[in-house]
């Protein structure tokens, strides 16, 4: 089943579901279950139309049609189950049963309303193996699925609490309408989407640049993954203060680069999350998406563009892939060069991982064919202002750095 209009968000309607004035004393009377903050995230994101066409946390016949066929029971591609698992015990003490609305509390406080239309529970093992392909416990996303709790509880979620987004992340975050506005009122037609969750190196400056230029896009929108973390990890003020820096120093023209924030903890699925990302990416109004090299990849576990591959399979989705080849710096052609194009793949110096990390933790300034200078200033600028003196995710940053987001104690009424 598929939308004609490219612009239209997956599904043809974008999702609202919140309640900008609920009734305070209503939910104090609800029994509440308090969400982690992955889960926090994602009534977010259902609630504000990011993940249309869902309206809430999946049931059993969605969990396995997503797992086994990438599609909702409705017929619409999805390629990753969005469920809420909580242990039995939690459920039983609560008083949660199928026909409850349940109070979904996140740092103590109420965030939305879920209308439990059914609890179950899912072989793990089995999901796990459908979505990643492996059930192997250090694919992270593998990890993960094997993690859940013994039951999940599906149903339509309503936002009560509209979170504060705290700095520096409120300068980026909008609403899927929101930024459907924004991209409207700057003139975009064609905006084509960056995926990220790193600082930007050469590479990907230059990849984005050849897609906006191949898509013949008026304009690039940086989506910049924040969520789970673990030590090593660029910090996500690092993130999403770096991309920006981009456009602030000129090397994106102020009207043809945006930087905005998803709030996502990323499942490393590969091929299935470069759909999903997509899918997302469509209901914030782009139309068009890039795909580089490991797509949303982690190890070996798939192909090396196996996230171009798997659209060949999949009907019309409203948003178009431009797929990309690697970028690489290239001594014997003395810049950035595109494997596409370069002759030279034996003495090609990759632009990821260990050079750029080098680079960032040495002491010397860059040549800006591997990290601009001014990238590099800003990440050590947050280093010293966010992460405890590192730009990478250390024991001390996830303990104490501020949160993302905030819920406010009441927005209700009485």
């Amino acid at each position: 089943m598929n939308v004609d209009n490219s612009l239209s968000p997956h599904g043809g309607v974008l999702v609202e579901r919140v309640e900008p004035r609920p009734d305070r004393d209503a939910l104090a009377r609800l029994p509440a279950v308090e969400v982690r903050e992955q889960i926090a995230h994602e009534c977010l994101n259902i609630a504000y139309g990011f993940f249309s066409p869902l309206t809430g946390f999946m049931g059993s016949a969605d969990v396995a049609s997503v797992a086994e066929t990438m599609r909702l029971t409705s017929g619409y591609v999805w390629p990753i189950p969005i469920v809420l698992d909580v242990p039995e015990a939690e459920l039983r003490q609560a008083g949660v049963g199928v026909g409850d609305t349940v109070l979904l509390t996140h740092q103590g406080n109420p965030l939305a309303t879920l209308e439990v239309s059914e609890i179950f529970a899912a072989d793990l093992t089995e999901l796990a193996r459908h979505v990643y392909t492996t059930t192997d416990p250090a694919h992270p996303g593998v990890q993960r699925t094997l993690a859940y709790a013994d039951l999940f509880v599906a149903g339509d979620v309503t936002l009560v609490c509209q979170p504060v987004i705290n700095p520096p992340f409120d300068r980026y975050w909008r609403t899927p309408r929101q930024l459907r506005s924004e991209l409207g009122e700057m003139g975009w037609q064609r905006a084509i989407a960056h995926q990220t969750r790193n600082v930007p190196h050469s590479g990907h400056e230059y990849m984005m640049k050849g897609a906006y230029m191949e898509a013949q896009a008026d304009g690039v929108l940086v989506s910049a993954v924040i969520g789970e973390k673990k030590v090593g990890d660029y910090i996500d003020e690092a993130i999403v203060l770096s991309q920006d820096n981009l456009r602030s120093h000129g090397f994106f023209r102020d009207d043809i680069h945006r930087t905005t924030a998803l709030l996502w903890d990323m499942r490393y699925a590969g091929p299935r999350e470069a759909v999903f990302h997509a899918l997302v990416r469509k209901n914030l109004g782009c139309t068009h998406h890039m795909f580089g090299r490991d797509h949303a990849g982690v190890g070996d576990y798939y192909g090396r563009y196996a996230a171009h591959e798997i659209f060949d399979g999949l009907p019309d989705l409203g948003i178009r892939s431009v797929l990309t080849l690697e970028w690489w710096y290239c001594p014997t052609c003395g810049g950035v060069a595109y494997e596409g194009i370069c002759g030279h793949p034996d003495t090609k110096q990759d632009l990821a991982g260990r050079l750029i990390r080098s680079i960032i933790d040495g002491g010397a300034e860059p040549a800006p064919q591997t990290l601009r200078a001014e990238t590099l200033a800003l990440v050590r600028q947050c280093a010293d202002e966010y992460g405890f003196g590192s730009p990478f995710v250390t024991e001390r940053y996830l303990r104490e750095r501020k949160p993302v987001l905030t819920v406010p104690a009441s927005q209700s009424r009485h």
